[in-house]
């Protein structure tokens, strides 16, 4: 099956969006609302074409391709319309880009400047919300907020929490958990999906704030290390200091395509903690002094082989971390089994 885009003939499978074939194919369509993990809903009119002997416009990423459809992406009756859906979106709330933490990584932001929209034709809002900000992991700034549904759809068909939804109508209409609770008096596990896939400066993270920007940070790929899942996060640095820990907003990598649970997203503050330590200690006549790693592993080898001489060597236990890999786990337990000759073995991930 053939469809045309841009006088370009491309070929698809049953069931694909028009969005779909266009991008497969190297043609750009803004999108807003859309994202590759969850169903579209067209909610936003960014992604508008123009399709042949169609009535009005359509929208491209619910629109599912047909066999010698006829589109067009960038007629003036469709440029207008994104224009005009923009324009609509930005004086939903009040974007201030100067001190939002999404500036330089805004969907919005990049559409208003590439459709040329130097300021809004239709008022903002007179009421100005207060920041969501009570708890230690998320912002949430309903001023920014578009409407789009990203974070209520991934909230429920990625993570299938159901802690968001849609309240109100027209003028009052916002998104977030029942009854208007707070995410902190709510459901919410703090898994920060929500966070991940918004497309403006709605919802942050709260560790991060004024830390540094997209463009300021260097991110590095790598993997949690919090459990055996092995998902893939971005370390954004700045400074030679974790900023905060992010993932693609789409076309992320497996095995967790860009969800990561709290203590993934958010449970980096230990690394540079004033508390942490840094250099082995040994206890010494009551006292923990600074030792050399060389000192530490003969000091506790020696422990090892008295306990074991004197007591067998079930009298020792070792409990490994959550935080180590697999293959580190695995040498832990090797090691306890074959050379203390226990089986006492534990992992902080069980208890």
């Amino acid at each position: 099956m053939v469809i045309t885009i841009d006088g370009k003939k491309c070929e698809f499978a049953a069931g694909q969006t028009v969005y779909e074939v266009a991008k497969a194919n190297g043609i750009y369509i803004p999108v807003l609302c859309h994202h590759e993990q969850i169903k579209p809903v067209g909610a936003c009119r960014v992604c508008v074409v123009e399709v042949e002997k169609a009535r009005s416009l359509v929208a491209s990423c619910a629109m599912p391709a047909e066999d010698g459809m006829v589109v067009n992406t960038n007629t003036p009756r469709v440029l207008s319309s994104r224009k005009l859906s923009v324009e609509l979106l930005m004086t939903q709330g009040h974007h201030k880009c100067i001190t939002c933490e999404s500036s330089g990584d805004c969907v919005l932001q990049d559409l208003a400047y590439s459709l040329g929209v130097e300021a809004p034709r239709f008022e903002e809002p007179a009421a100005y919300r207060e920041l969501e900000q009570a708890n230690e992991m998320i912002v949430r700034d309903m001023n920014k907020c578009v409407l789009c549904g990203l974070c209520v759809r991934a909230c429920n068909e990625v993570q299938v929490n159901q802690v968001l939804d849609y309240t109100g109508r027209g003028p009052t209409a916002a998104v977030g958990p029942a009854f208007g609770l707070k995410y902190e008096d709510s459901d919410c596990v703090f898994c920060g999906e929500c966070v991940r896939v918004c497309p403006v400066g709605a919802l942050f993270e709260k560790q991060g704030r004024f830390q540094g920007r997209g463009d300021d940070l260097e991110k590095v790929r790598n993997t949690c290390a919090y459990c055996g899942v092995g998902c893939q996060l971005d370390v954004n640095i700045k400074d030679n200091r974790i900023v905060k820990i992010t993932t693609p907003r789409e076309d992320a990598p497996a095995p967790n395509y860009g969800s990561l649970c709290i203590k993934g997203r958010f449970g980096y503050d230990f690394v540079g903690h004033e508390d942490r330590l840094t250099t082995p200690l040994i206890r010494v006549d009551g006292e923990l002094k600074e030792a050399t790693w060389d000192e530490a592993i003969l000091y506790v080898a020696d422990k090892l082989n008295t306990i074991k001489k004197e007591h067998g060597p079930d009298a020792i236990a070792g409990l490994s971390s959550a935080r180590c890999t697999n293959e580190e786990n695995y040498l832990f337990q090797k090691f306890l089994r074959a050379v203390i000759g226990t089986n006492n073995v534990d992992h902080c991930a069980r208890l």
